[in-house]
This record gives C-alpha cells, sequence and structure tokens, in this order.
C-alpha cells in the first residue's frame, strides 16, 4: 500500500479569487476577464467529458514522481485511479490532469491525460482518457482515445490530478487573451497565488482551452531511455517537442508552493479533436493566443507514494 499524506490547503473564495487572477494575469496578457459563472456542461464539445462539472469536494493527487522516470525509469511503479480515488476519500472521483501511462498496459511509454470517472458501488469506471504517443511509422504524435484499445484505469511513474464528484456548480472563468509576458498561463497563474498567499498552498484544478494560435508540447519517446538522464538538458534531447494548433484542450492542476513534500507545482496535459495532444509547455504565438478556461480551488492535498530519492530535473 502506497504511503498517503493529505493536507489541508488555503481555499479562497471564489470572489476573493476573480480580484487576485485578474491582477495577476494583466502583467502578462494584453486582455483579461476573470469572473464567477456557473461551470459549463463539460459533456458537450469541446470537452466531451464523461461528467457535467468539476465541482463537489475538489482535491488535488500528486502520486508519484518525476524520479520514478529520471535518471532511469521505475517501471514496477504502477497504479491505479479507482484505487487513488478511495486513497483521496472520494470513492467515484472524477479525474482530470497529467500523467504517465502503465507501460506494462501499453506496452511502451506515452503521455496520459487523465479523463476519468472512477467506479462507484455498482457503477464501473468511465474512461475517457487520451494517451499520446510517438508514431513509429513517421515520428509524428499520435494522438489515441485510450478506451479504444485498453479496459483499464491504470498509470505508472507519476500523475498531477484534480478530482472532484463531477457535479456543476460555481468556478472561475479565465478568458485571456494576446500575451505580452514570458510566463506561460498556467505558470502565471500559480506564481500569481504564490505572491499573494505566500506560504499557504493554494491549489487548483479544472480545464481550459487554446481557442486560438499555436502552443509548444512535448510527447515522451516510446522506449524508455536506456542512458541515465541527469539533467534538464538532457531531458530536453530525449523528449520529442511540437508546435501543436488550436483548438487544444488541457488539463492542468497547479498548488501555489510546496508545504515540504517534493510536490510538482504545475503540470498540464491537453488533448485535440483533429490528432494531436501532449505536454503544453507554451504557447508560440503570442499575439494572437486565445485562452478559455475554467477552475476550482481544491479543498485538500493529497501526496501518494512520495519518491524517497528526488530531484528537480525534468519537472517543467
Amino acid at each position: 500500500m502506497a504511503k498517503v499524506e493529505k493536507f489541508a490547503l488555503h481555499i479562497p473564495t471564489l470572489e476573493e479569487l476573480v480580484g487576485v487572477l485578474q491582477n495577476g494575469l494583466k502583467e502578462n496578457f494584453a486582455d483579461v476577464e476573470v469572473s464567477v459563472v456557473d461551470c459549463p456542461d463539460l459533456t458537450q464539445e469541446p470537452f466531451k467529458f464523461p461528467v457535467k462539472g468539476i465541482c463537489g469536494n475538489p482535491r488535488i493527487a500528486d502520486v508519484g514522481g518525476v524520479p520514478y522516470l529520471l535518471p532511469l525509469v521505475q517501471k514496477d511503479k504502477v497504479y491505479d485511479l479507482n484505487t487513488v480515488a478511495k486513497e483521496i476519500q472520494l470513492p467515484g472521483a472524477f479525474f482530470l490532469g497529467a500523467g504517465a501511462v502503465s507501460s506494462r498496459v501499453v506496452g511502451g511509454n506515452a503521455e496520459l491525460i487523465p479523463i476519468v470517472q472512477a467506479q462507484s458501488g455498482k457503477s464501473p469506471a468511465v474512461n475517457g482518457s487520451y494517451l499520446a504517443r510517438i508514431n513509429p511509422e513517421d515520428g509524428g504524435c499520435l494522438l489515441e482515445k485510450y478506451s479504444s484499445k485498453y479496459k483499464d484505469c491504470e498509470f505508472g511513474l507519476l500523475a498531477n490530478l484534480y478530482a472532484s464528484e463531477g457535479l456543476p456548480g460555481k468556478v472561475i472563468k479565465v478568458k485571456a487573451n494576446r500575451r505580452t509576458g514570458d510566463q506561460n498561463f498556467i505558470s502565471c497563474i500559480r506564481k500569481t497565488l504564490e505572491k499573494c498567499y505566500g506560504d499557504k498552498p493554494v491549489g487548483m484544478g479544472g480545464t481550459f482551452v487554446i481557442q486560438k494560435g499555436k502552443a509548444k508540447f512535448h510527447v515522451m519517446p516510446s522506449e524508455f531511455s536506456e542512458c541515465p538522464l541527469k539533467t534538464d538538458a538532457e531531458v530536453n534531447n530525449w523528449l520529442k517537442f511540437f508546435e501543436m494548433k488550436a483548438p487544444l484542450i488541457c488539463q492542468p492542476v497547479l498548488v501555489s508552493t510546496d508545504p515540504g513534500v517534493d510536490l510538482r507545482l504545475e503540470h498540464t496535459h491537453g488533448f485535440s479533436h483533429h490528432g494531436e495532444g501532449g505536454h503544453y509547455h507554451e504557447d508560440t504565438t503570442p499575439e494572437t493566443v486565445e485562452y478559455l478556461g475554467y477552475f476550482v480551488p481544491a479543498e485538500f492535498l493529497f501526496r501518494i507514494d512520495r519518491p524517497k530519492h528526488t530531484h528537480l530535473v525534468g519537472r517543467d
């Protein structure tokens, strides 16, 4: 049984967060509009999630970690979202976020874009996840619906997850267009929260759409590196980078500051309906980019199976 550590997060009101984010994002984007709204029906385009919303007992789980991938992979690190739902005290949780596939299921390495309603009682899990891997035929990005090939809810090595009951409710809507600063959309939000709340950790998750423009994403190679990857430069040389085009639907998980449990402070994966997806880094068209996001502050943080031996390589 993996060790589970639980922490209460600082929870500002939605109205307070509106003001904080409005001011912070203005330093990085030309047009910013932050408000409290009813969560849109996420079963509809472009999301097509298995639930209507991202509200109800919101919490964040940081499972495993990059040290299980780097410098050399530990393939025995395998987890299940149905188990994680119980470990975070929310059976039947709806998960969004970013992680890695279970290589024993998929047969290799790939980016996982988890979109899963865990099993509850007699209700089976609903897996709407995607995976992005390197196409062996042309070296491009191959985005696949997870359930088209696999029937499980496993993942491997690491995941950053936002969990809720998947209910409608009030959310923070963030529109940000035309980037003027050097921070990506999620880094700007996280650093704004860190600046405002200091050592009181604020966590948020949800979904955002890159509605216009293009963005830099990476996809991990299907083969794990046999040579130890010990620096960010070595990791970036191993990863495959792509410029992907809007619309891209992304699932961010962020915590403003680490309460001392070796968190990955921000992690965002995304998918599309045109065959592109992976790990989001930043937009590449600042003058035309348009972001539209929906976020909820989390009440609790769960750190599951924290690596005993850690490092800071490969975390952007």
